[in-house]
């Protein structure tokens, strides 16, 4: 009997398609921004139309099969998308140049690619006909069987392909993970709120932000109708999200929700990476790592160490339903041993459902509000 129900929130309650714009963008700056690599200043603004900003998400993420394949690969913090999609440019740009300036390349892939660095590499760039093709994103990657974070370290490799350098430096999250990182949250939040999402002030000001844009998967009211209908009827609900704090509890009060949950039961990827910074041999703490359904069922009062050595699967895994829609969510679930529902409103809609049915969820729902159907059986 479910007794208690965990919810993701991309894909599930509100959309992701602005998070997916907002990485494209940043892919796009950090290409052509004299910020970063500077390689056409021309092309970059803060101020595009939707027009323009969803032809560059089909340039960036090659109409959205880049996106596909790694959600389909289990890969599912933006942050990590964008650090794979520029990562990867950056080394088909120096492939193209290596004949040229090996000397420059194997220094910059033994030292930390940090902002001034990428302006150094552009600078050169800029010297050479070199080009950028989205397109061969898929090609590269689908060569490896490797999954989720594992597709970083796949960086590692390709740069010793395609370079012939021999460097670890892409495998994992640092100087440059940070600043897509960055890049990201200043196209989402905005300059009114990056200082308290980052801790840093924004390089390019003058962006808007997508915050107060959040759009819902179903009416608003009727979500907050189904929380409150679950919360009557006895059930526990929590959160475990890899949005930040700041995108997940201001959303949620502006929409009337946050007055269901309990926030100790919310847990998003402020509190994953603080885990990470804590305990750096257990990264990566994201799903489809347990570790954000862990806290969520257990309650941010629960300790990290708590969390981390949970036995799993959980003996009462069959009472707690978790509704997402990626692969990430299902994996997590089972690892938890708890029950899963895919929610067909994420990135794929659904095409996503033959995917679910072959690693066998539990159930499979057009929408969240489709949850009561679940309940009432």
């Amino acid at each position: 009997m479910i007794k208690t129900i965990l919810f993701d929130v991309d894909g599930v309650l509100l959309s992701e398609e602005h998070y997916f714009d907002a990485s494209a963008l940043t892919v796009w700056e950090m290409l052509y921004s004299r910020n970063y690599l500077g390689l056409a200043p021309e092309k970059f603004k803060i101020d595009y139309s939707e027009i323009e900003i969803k032809e560059i998400r089909d340039l960036v993420f090659d109409h959205d099969k880049a996106l596909k394949f790694m959600k389909a690969r289990g890969l599912n913090a933006n942050w990590d998308m964008i650090y794979l999609v520029f990562s990867h440019q950056l080394i088909h740009l120096l492939s193209q140049i290596k004949g040229y300036e090996i000397q420059n390349i194997t220094k910059w892939c033994q030292a930390p690619l940090n902002r001034e660095t990428l302006q150094e590499i552009g600078e050169i760039l800029r010297r050479y006909d070199s080009k950028i093709d989205f397109r061969l994103f898929v090609k590269d990657f689908e060569r490896s069987q490797a999954m989720k974070q594992e597709l970083l370290g796949c960086l590692n490799e390709l740069v010793l392909e395609k370079l012939g350098v021999k460097t670890d430096i892409f495998g994992v999250r640092g100087e440059l993970w940070s600043i897509c990182e960055h890049v990201s949250q200043e196209w989402y939040v905005g300059d009114e709120h990056i200082l308290a999402s980052t801790g840093q002030p924004s390089v390019q000001l003058g962006k808007e932000g997508y915050l107060a844009k959040e759009m819902t998967l179903a009416p608003k009211e009727k979500i907050a109708q189904l929380f409150k209908d679950l919360r009557h009827s006895g059930y526990e609900i929590g959160v475990g999200t890899g949005r930040p704090a700041l995108e997940t509890i201001q959303p949620f009060h502006h929409l009337g929700w946050l007055e269901y949950f309990d926030v100790n039961k919310i847990v998003t990827e402020d509190e994953v990476m603080q885990a990470e910074q804590k305990y750096p041999d257990s990264r990566p703490l994201s799903k489809p790592h347990p570790f954000p359904y862990i806290m969520a069922y257990k309650g941010k009062a629960a300790s990290v160490t708590d969390c981390l050595n949970t036995k799993l699967p959980l003996e009462n895994g069959d009472s707690i339903l978790i509704v997402g829609d990626s692969l990430a969510d299902l994996l997590a679930s089972r690892k938890l041993g708890c029950q899963f529902a895919a929610v067909l409103t994420g990135l794929t809609g659904k095409d996503a459902r033959s995917e679910f049915e072959q690693h066998e969820a539990d159930y499979i729902l057009n929408s969240v509000l489709d949850l009561r159907g679940i309940l009432e059986r």
